[in-house]
């Protein structure tokens, strides 16, 4: 299989020829000076090196929670390029033009970059490198924010896998191509003047309101505390017992929480393998096998998105474009809101607008409920998540709904229906995850706390809680909804 802009595979290793002349570096979901191929060529190959982040037009707006980080991110990374002696500039735009613009200011006779995988980016590189090879100048790509590229992993039968284990298999058999790269010791600074946006002028940070200040209590973003999550989990003990915390939403450093640094690329799926990897590192093997499980969980996804460039949109089973939808849209903002009347589902909701993440337990959950529950299209909950997730992900995001609505590839058989409930009672045995979030709640007893309609009407006088008042009555009955789920489901498989 041929790579996405159908060029041999640059590699650091291959060392670029030295030039007096200025390089640009191309940065996008790379936002990071440490192994950044792109920057250490640019740094290596010895003229001065001009770091460009471009808000391209033409290609799917970013969420609004996704905004926010963008904006925290830019500012981290613009300190580090300033330390290393370079400044980072800011232009919107389509980025070739940008790119031209750029390149016929400062005389840059090389644009580096670090790879992407969806359509519109796959699309967009491919034309840069096209047309500035045309005008002569080393344009060149690099592998970074993947392990394995989309066509690096095939089946021996020829094309990519569909089903999880064997392509982690596959991975774990060809094994990891190299070892993290250094940040540059420091780069030239180019002396051009160079015209650049003001990121204040983006628009970026909430206004009227602005609704971040518990967003920003719960995350340090950049690459510094994307390194700072990452050491903290592996030796301060978060991931001894990873297997079974991480489906502890009340379990305080049972997940790493890294997914919004990589999704950003403020660290790379190199340096978290190494790090989990580590000979000297101290932790029992099924932990760090679970683990490392979910970073090729990732892959697997990019690889989906890279074969399925519709991915968001469309179903990866064809025989789901006939499943019959609800059509009751008016259920959609109480799930939002998490007022569904369910406290497992309404909990994961609110810690999602609260701190712009949700525990991956959580997720399932509530895109359960939204699927097989309420049977709104995974659409609506793909598109959701897009906006108000801080690691909002093309390839993650869109994999994952297809996979808890059971129409993408390794799917969740569609008997598969999550029960609020005992779901709650078995992963949250203590109530603390729904009384954080869902405080209402807080004062009912655990025997009632996930499911506060069954609770007597005194006990619920005596916790201040009036259903339908104080909290929602259920939008939905647990049990005749599975039944209509299953009866939805299994006739689409017998259809097919």
């Amino acid at each position: 299989m041929k790579n996405a802009e159908n060029t041999v595979v640059e590699s650091v290793e291959t060392k670029p020829k030295k030039s007096d002349a200025p390089s640009l570096v191309w940065f996008r979901n790379d936002l990071r000076v440490a192994d950044n191929p792109a920057l250490l060529a640019a740094a290596e190959r010895g003229g001065p090196v001009i770091c460009v982040y471009i808000l391209e037009s033409g290609k799917r707006d970013i969420g609004d929670a996704s905004k926010w980080w963008l904006n925290q991110s830019l500012t981290t990374l613009s300190k580090s390029i300033h330390e290393l002696g370079g400044t980072l500039v800011l232009r919107t735009g389509e980025p070739l033009s940008v790119l031209r613009d750029i390149i016929e200011h400062t005389g840059a006779r090389a644009v580096f970059w670090n790879r992407r995988y969806d359509k519109a980016g796959v699309e967009a590189d491919k034309a840069v490198k096209q047309q500035l090879k045309e005008q002569g100048l080393d344009a060149k790509s690099f592998k970074a924010n993947v392990l394995f590229e989309p066509w690096e992993i095939e089946k021996k039968t020829g094309g990519y896998y569909k089903v999880y284990t064997p392509f982690k298999r596959a991975c774990l058999s060809l094994g990891v191509d190299r070892s993290p790269y250094p940040a540059p010791k420091s780069i030239r600074g180019s002396e051009s003047q160079i015209p650049s946006d003001a990121l204040s002028d983006w628009g970026l940070h909430p206004t009227s309101p602005d609704w971040s200040e518990p967003i920003a209590a719960s995350w340090n973003v950049g690459e510094d505390g994307a390194r700072d999550r990452l050491n903290a989990f592996l030796h301060d003990g978060g991931i001894i017992d990873y297997h079974k915390d991480r489906d502890l939403p009340a379990k305080e450093g049972g997940t790493s929480c890294l997914s919004p640094h990589l999704a950003f690329g403020e660290i790379s799926p190199y340096q978290i393998w190494a790090a989990a990897s580590a000979p000297d590192l101290d932790v029992p093997s099924n932990d760090q096998e679970k683990f490392l499980s979910e970073v090729l969980w990732r892959e697997f996804s990019y690889t989906l998105l890279y074969f399925n460039p519709d991915l968001r949109k469309r179903n990866f089973q064809p025989r789901f474009d006939a499943f019959p939808w609800s059509e009751r849209l008016e259920l959609l903002p109480a799930w939002q809101k998490g007022q569904t009347g369910y406290p497992m589902v309404d909990a994961g909701m609110r810690q999602l607008w609260q701190t712009g993440w949700m525990h991956n337990r959580v997720r399932m959950i509530v895109g359960s409920f939204l699927v097989k529950h309420l049977l709104l299209d995974w659409r609506h909950g793909e598109e959701w998540f897009w906006d108000t997730l801080v690691d909002a992900d093309p390839a993650n995001n869109a994999a994952s709904w297809q996979w808890i609505a059971g129409s993408g590839a390794d799917a969740a058989p569609y008997f598969r229906i999550f029960n609020p409930m005992t779901q709650g009672a078995k992963f949250d045995q203590e109530g603390a995850y729904i009384r954080k979030y869902v405080n209402e709640l807080k004062d009912l007893p655990d025997k009632y706390l996930n499911a506060p309609w069954d609770a007597p009407e005194d006990v619920l006088k005596r916790a201040g809680v009036e259903l339908g008042e104080t909290y929602p009555k259920p939008i939905v009955d647990h049990s005749v909804a599975r039944e209509k789920a299953l009866s939805a489901f299994k006739k689409t498989k017998e259809d097919a």
